[in-house]
């Protein structure tokens, strides 16, 4: 009786302990906000300075804006370049992974477009995914291969999918991590001595300690779950997609999930002037929840 007693007291402890934990993240009555359902399939939200993100609609080959303070979601820039993952560099410079032609670019305020990179030794890329841009400029990003309906080629140059470095001092780009199944999603801590990248192909995510010069250790395996795309919080916990938003505490524990109505859950970012409106991309739908907590800055 003592061992049963005991074994409750323990089980009610963890829940209980879950449970506070989920609490101080969000409430656990708060419900995702729809904010708009007009869309094909949404994907690679980023944070700007001011708090808005922008997220993209592949299929319509169009990027969006989501303005923090009117709540209102308008189109920013057609003919995108079929861009999937965005991201903010540190002066509040957009770039794209633009897997029209399998190249990364850079978008300015006024929708200028420059081809950062549009290839590696010769081959093109699989189609850049998703990226990630360290304080020095550096931009890692991963290159899955997609088939997608508005290529021509049938099969993919390279021979493997894999992530790589922009480096920012030469301009180079090099091979950082090549032993996924399916590389996808990708995020670093602020700090820049953590990086996490998830093989979707293979249900797994993994965490690397950055080196000096940008390349990667081993791999450390994080969870045994897939994503297709991530963000961090202010705490260090990470948040994977896929069915809802599943949320896990720096030692891989999970600490929470968040069920969205769609069947696919895409991508993820924190916006909003106090970076505590979690956004979330989901199918033919993006949706806002309001956080306790903040996203990493």
């Amino acid at each position: 009786m003592r061992n049963y007693l005991t074994l409750m007291a323990a089980l009610a402890l963890g829940l209980a302990s879950c449970t506070s934990t989920k609490s101080t993240l969000y409430s656990p009555e708060a419900q995702p906000n729809l904010l708009s359902d007009q869309f094909s399939f949404t994907e690679g939200p980023a944070v700007a300075p001011n708090g808005d993100v922008y997220f993209t609609d592949q299929p319509n080959n169009r990027i969006y804006l989501w303005e923090a303070d009117t709540d209102q979601v308008e189109v920013f820039m057609e003919n995108a370049g079929r861009s999937n993952g965005l991201f903010f560099d540190d002066n509040g410079v957009l770039y794209a992974c633009a897997d029209e032609k399998f190249e990364l670019w850079k978008i300015s305020a006024d929708k200028e477009v420059t081809v950062v990179e549009a290839g590696f030794e010769g081959q093109d890329f699989n189609g850049p995914n998703d990226l990630w841009i360290d304080d020095k400029g550096g931009i890692y990003f991963t290159d899955p291969y997609y088939q997608r309906d508005y290529w021509t080629r049938q099969e993919m140059d390279m021979e493997a999918q894999r992530a790589y470095y922009r480096d920012p001092l030469d301009g180079k780009v090099r091979i950082v991590a090549d032993h996924y199944v399916r590389p996808n999603g990708i995020v670093g801590t602020p700090d820049g001595k953590t990086l996490y990248i998830t093989d979707i192909g293979d249900k797994k995510t993994y965490k690397y300690a950055i080196q000096k010069n940008g390349d990667l250790s081993d791999p450390e395996l994080f969870v045994s779950m897939g994503s297709d795309g991530m963000t961090l919080d202010e705490r260090g916990n990470l948040y994977l997609t896929g069915n809802g938003v599943t949320i896990f505490n720096p030692k891989g524990e999970q600490i929470g999930h968040i069920a969205i109505p769609e069947r696919w859950t895409a991508n993820i970012t924190f916006g909003g002037k106090d970076r505590k409106t979690l956004f979330i991309t989901a199918s033919k739908s993006v949706y806002t929840l309001k956080m306790n907590v903040a996203g990493a800055k």
